[in-house]
């Protein structure tokens, strides 16, 4: 069932408007520039996106797993939380709480922060905002599971032979949680390459990705040849990523990083 619609997207691409065989859509991808741009946006929002979720998930992942299995469960509720709600109710509440008169934009003046409304939508910053707040359990749950099953007597041999807790958490537990930042960092990488909602409705129209490229070519210009194409490159590139993910986590567990 998964390789039909595969099959048909692959089968587009390679037509051209007339229904002929033809590498026409590809061609057109590497000779427009404003395709270089689609790709350049959606790489580098998705790249700061997982930075993001990297320097906030990691210290609460590794604050949850000190804690008891209890008081985690119960922490790990909260993290959990945006998954009961859509992604669209979601992406709207950031919508309106970081529009100019916002809650945030409304505390910032009265605590003084700024003297008057800053522009925190429709651009690639409050895109990020939304993003970085979707992603974040997905970097989290697969760095808490890995951080979990470190066996902390490890910890304390390095203590006992004289090794400080930093020097301790940087040579022997952060080496054992790669594996699961690894693949941490390639589910929220790849999730979001296809963003679609979040860029469409806190970008305002400023910040297309592909998947917006891909809806516009759709809707707008009924173009389902580079549409297609467009697909098909995105998954390649997700392919790609997975798999170099695969291969630094099995890296990782070679040179200590398994269990």
């Amino acid at each position: 069932m998964v390789l039909l619609p595969v099959g048909w997207l692959f089968w587009l691409s390679f037509q051209d408007d007339a229904g002929a065989l033809s590498l026409e859509h590809y061609r057109r991808m590497l000779a427009e520039p404003s395709y270089g741009r689609t790709f350049r946006t959606t790489f580098e929002i998705s790249l700061a996106t997982t930075v993001i979720c990297v320097l906030l998930g990691y210290p609460l992942a590794y604050f949850l797993s000190q804690l008891p299995r209890r008081a985690a469960n119960l922490c790990m509720i909260a993290v959990l939380l945006p998954f009961w709600t859509s992604l669209l109710v979601r992406t709207y509440a950031w919508l309106v709480l970081l529009q100019r008169r916002g809650l945030i934009n409304t505390w910032g003046i009265e605590l003084g922060l700024w003297n008057e409304p800053l522009q925190l939508v429709h651009n690639v910053g409050g895109t990020l905002i939304g993003m970085v707040h979707i992603m974040l359990p997905f970097l989290v749950l697969p760095l808490y599971s890995t951080m979990r099953a470190i066996d902390r007597d490890l910890l304390r041999a390095a203590s006992s032979l004289g090794s400080t807790p930093a020097h301790g958490f940087w040579t022997v537990f952060f080496p054992l949680s790669l594996p699961g930042l690894a693949a941490g960092s390639a589910l929220v990488f790849v999730l979001s390459l296809g963003f679609y909602v979040t860029p469409a409705m806190l970008g305002g129209g400023k910040v297309t990705m592909v998947s917006n490229r891909i809806a516009n070519d759709i809707e707008l210009f009924f173009n389902w040849g580079a549409a297609s194409a467009l697909g098909v490159v995105l998954l390649v590139i997700t392919l790609v990523v997975l798999m170099l993910a695969a291969r630094l986590s099995r890296g990782a567990g070679l040179f200590g990083g398994g269990h």
